[in-house]
């Protein structure tokens, strides 16, 4: 295969590498649909009479049953944790997809003509029609082009983040609350409340600029306005389906005659509940008006959808007031909703109506919520700026005492730090008036329409108090209930160890005590913490820090949700398997409270399917009401002092190989395509923090890329080896306790061992001979790191006991390796030999004619097959 591809011409490289890169788009094509075909012969063969749910383990169905059957719960209980329970899915801009919007609804609409061709009752010119269609799909696949050639705007990273909303989401969420309504009623013996909803969303799209230039304060409005005018036009399809449904012209509640008669100008004289569904239209078509008019002022570059004004099909829209927020609708939607009940049209209630009511609980008038997140770098240069202006001194020289001390009284006291219109007046460099500006513009905006204001690289507690003070200078307070909640981001070893005591200052000033009214989120970094200090290291300071800090919190009665910012990745502190990752999570730590990011790829995966994002919503909210009745492993001390052992010795060693040995910058610069992922254009953000930094400065995301691209997947599993070798018995034989008694240490372990098992040493190590100079040890060193995979797989075997280092995930791992490798190893050869030509013609001074041809071939056949072998691993970052 080797000596094929190096005979292969720049244009025949490129055809060859497209064939198998859309190849693989239609495995998982159809692995989308074989997954569907599962969930309906589920479906087909279970008892109606159980409900409408699943009955798998990872069901709510299988969770309901198995507490009760187990007396672990009694029916009342476990339909109060479903009322009080919260799972918030945060969607990320984070740069993992790789593939093009067009081609991703074009593989879509292929899983959708298989599911279509499965049907038994098709005749025989439906089928031909269908195989028709679907050759259509997969020859405009072919013609189409698979390459970015520009980098994407956060506006279209947001408009491909809606698009999932909007497609899959809107209708799939109700769906979803509907069959656990069911539910409950078949195995609890009551009904879901229709403003029970124990699955929201949130995005980062569009307010995410820690390193991002391109996130302006212009950009996060665009989106803020984008995003509530794509939820008014969802409404309003609603609403004008809900007035066909709803012309009853009898039997009215008291509430519901008051409510119609408060509506003037109405051609409904007897049809009240058309004639108040008319007065919300105009007030929608009103609001969606006002967005258009806000966004035809903004002067920004990329718009994320043309500007298509919503049709003055009602008459009076100008005379009504816009809705602020989902208030304004879900007040009126519920006396309609009593009023059928009441009046006996039940099951009209239960009908339409009852989705949009749901769905203005879970997505709103904002479609969702934005989070803002920014470095708290950027906090302190804007605070020593005003500082500096205010002459006492410099904000960042400061001791973190003086800190305190300042912004302590800063807010309490009334005054501003400066008025607000004489800030382009004060001095301050571009970089500080964007920080501010941010504020400015956050602070015009509908408080629903904002989620948390995370503050990634935070250390100390005057980072957060920075961040409130410089809300309450544009009047953003809890006092005028308008202020963000603040969230600090732990995301380094030293961090997540020193992250207990920040807290406990912060809590120890009554002031924020009692500016967030007893309720704290703070986030755990798990990407940039692996990349910091290694997989087996990140993961114990996860847990240490999480069970400290939620000590600190009980101690001064504050409720603490843990937000988790994990990524698709196992190097990133991914889980292919949802419900036993919150399963395993520390004891006391989720408490019916999870939050947690989905980004890239992982979205599409998740919730690209109405069914799959069904089954996905499903999963998350089992694994957390189970959670809240599980008894718990608490690790005993031995154990934590063998877990301490692991960290130390698995940290030692990975810090070892990434900071102290002189040869592996350049091994990792050669052996990877890191230094070409930059042409990948799959984010808006750039690939480091620090364009002129290293190793250090380069995000987890291209980190974890660029090794899951050569199949040696180091990131992920570096230090582990050296972390779980024993040659004391005794240790070995605690390590084996603990795989099997501590569900927190055998899910790690499994995790290592699944990714551990995708390594290929023939394919690393073609990587190694092709590009890797040799000279100066560089090739010694990738033989030292195969060794050190060998080691780590023996490792775990040795703890797990087992014969096949998947482990617990043996099954998926050979379906995926079975279907996928012939088609993923070719192009991981051609992308070695592509790597190797191109980086010979880089080396040239000058270039002629037409091996600048070739050489723009050639890199177009390397981004395909970076494409394509992310779309084979079903991950990238």
């Amino acid at each position: 295969m080797i000596d094929a591809a190096s005979k292969l011409t720049a244009t025949e490289a490129l055809g060859v590498t497209r064939v198998f890169s859309i190849m693989l788009n239609l495995v998982n094509a159809a692995e989308v649909q074989h997954r569907n075909r599962q969930i309906r012969a589920h479906e087909s063969t279970k008892d109606p009479s159980g409900g409408p749910l699943p009955k798998t383990e990872d069901s709510i169905r299988g969770t309901m049953e198995t507490l009760l059957e187990s007396k672990q719960a009694t029916p009342e209980e476990i339909f109060a944790q479903l009322q009080k329970q919260k799972v918030e899915i945060v969607l990320t801009a984070h740069p993992t997809q790789v593939q093009r919007k067009s081609l991703l609804r074009k593989y879509r609409r292929v899983s959708e003509m298989l599911a279509y061709l499965e049907r038994p009752d098709l005749d025989g010119f439906e089928k031909s029609s269908a195989q028709t269609s679907l050759q259509t799909i997969l020859s405009s696949i072919w013609g189409a082009d698979e390459i970015r050639r520009q980098k994407p705007t956060p506006q279209q990273e947001a408009a491909g983040g809606n698009a999932i909303l909007e497609s899959v989401l809107w209708d799939a969420v109700p769906a979803y609350l509907r069959k656990l309504d069911q539910q409950c009623r078949l195995t609890l013996g009551q009904s879901l409340p229709v403003d029970v909803c124990p699955i929201k969303f949130a995005s980062w799209i569009g307010g995410d600029r820690d390193g991002n230039p391109n996130v302006t304060p212009e950009v996060t409005r665009e989106v803020v306005l984008q995003q509530r005018l794509r939820a008014a036009r969802l409404l309003l399809k609603d609403m004008y389906d809900l007035i066909s449904e709803l012309a009853i012209s009898s039997r009215f509640s008291p509430a519901m005659d008051a409510l119609a008669d408060s509506v003037k100008d109405s051609q409904h004289k007897r049809e009240k509940y058309r004639r108040v569904i008319g007065h919300l239209i105009k007030r929608l078509v009103k609001t969606a008006r006002e967005c258009e008019l806000e966004l035809s002022k903004l002067n920004t570059s990329a718009s994320m959808v043309s500007q298509t004004l919503v049709e003055e099909a009602v008459d009076g829209w100008q005379d009504v007031d816009a809705l602020d927020d989902a208030t304004d609708l879900i007040k009126p939607l519920r006396i309609m909703y009593d009023s059928l009940v009441e009046t006996g049209f039940g099951l009209v209630a239960d009908g339409l109506l009852v989705d949009i009511i749901r769905r203005l609980y879970v997505f709103g008038m904002s479609l969702v919520p934005l989070d803002i997140r920014e470095e708290s770098t950027k906090h302190t240069e804007a605070l020593d700026a005003i500082t500096r202006w205010l002459g006492i001194g410099s904000y960042s020289e400061w001791t973190e005492e003086a800190r305190l001390s300042w912004l302590t009284s800063e807010l309490s006291n009334k005054r501003p730090l400066y008025r607000i219109r004489e800030l382009p007046k004060l001095g301050f460099n571009d970089s500080v008036l964007k920080t501010l500006n941010v504020f400015g513009t956050i602070a015009t905006l509908r408080p629903s329409c904002l989620g948390a204001y995370v503050i990634s690289q935070a250390q100390t507690a005057s980072d957060v108090l920075a961040v409130m003070l410089l809300q309450k200078q544009y009047g953003m307070t809890d006092k005028n209930r308008n202020m963000m909640r603040v969230v600090p981001l732990f995301e380094t070893l030293n961090d997540l160890t020193n992250a207990p005591d920040k807290l406990e200052q912060l809590f120890s000033i009554p002031l924020y005590v009692g500016a967030v009214k007893g309720k704290q989120e703070v986030m755990v970094g798990y990407s940039d913490s692996a990349k910091d200090a290694g997989r087996l290291a990140a993961c114990w300071a996860q847990y240490n820090s999480q069970e400290r800090m939620v000590k600190v919190a009980a101690k001064h009665n504050i409720e603490l949700t843990f937000f988790h910012g994990k990524g698709g990745t196992v190097g990133r502190g991914g889980n292919p398997s949802v419900y036993r990752a919150i399963m395993s999570h520390p004891p006391n730590t989720i408490n019916g409270r999870f939050r947690v990011t989905e980004q890239g790829e992982m979205i599409t995966q998740n919730f690209g399917a109405p069914s799959i994002a069904e089954r996905t919503l499903d999963i998350y909210t089992a694994g957390v009401c189970r959670e809240a009745f599980s008894e718990r492993v608490e690790p005993s001390q031995a154990w934590r002092d063998q877990m301490q052992r692991i960290s130390d010795v698995s940290c030692a060693e990975y810090r070892h190989l990434v900071r102290e040995e002189p040869r592996f910058v350049p091994y990792f610069r050669q052996a990877t395509p890191e230094l070409e992922l930059g042409s990948l254009n799959i984010g808006s953000r750039p690939a480091k923090r620090n364009p002129k930094g290293g190793i250090e400065s380069l995000r987890a995301i291209p980190w974890t890329f660029a090794w899951t691209q050569t199949r040696t997947h180091l990131s992920a599993w570096l230090g582990v080896g050296a972390g779980l070798t024993t040659t004391d018995q005794s240790e070995l034989k605690t390590l084996r306790a603990m795989y099997i008694e501590w569900p927190w240490f055998r899910e790690t372990i499994d995790l290592i061992a699944m990714i551990v098992s995708k390594t290929d040493f023939s394919i690393s190590k073609n990587y190694d001979d092709q590009l890797v100079e040799k000279k100066e040890g560089l090739l010694k060193l990738g033989d030292e790191v195969r060794e050190k995979m060998v080691q780590t797989r023996q490792a775990v075997l040795d703890v797990t006991e087992s014969t096949d280092v998947a482990g617990a995930h043996v099954a998926l791992m050979r379906g995926s390796s079975t279907i996928r490798h012939p088609y993923v190893d070719p192009v991981n050869v051609i992308q070695a030999e592509l790597l190797k030509r191109l980086r010979v013609m880089d080396k040239k001074k000058s270039l002629l004619a037409d091996e600048m041809e070739e050489q723009e071939i050639l890199k177009d056949a390397l981004i395909i097959s970076i494409n394509g072998i992310a779309q084979g691993m079903r991950n990238s970052g």
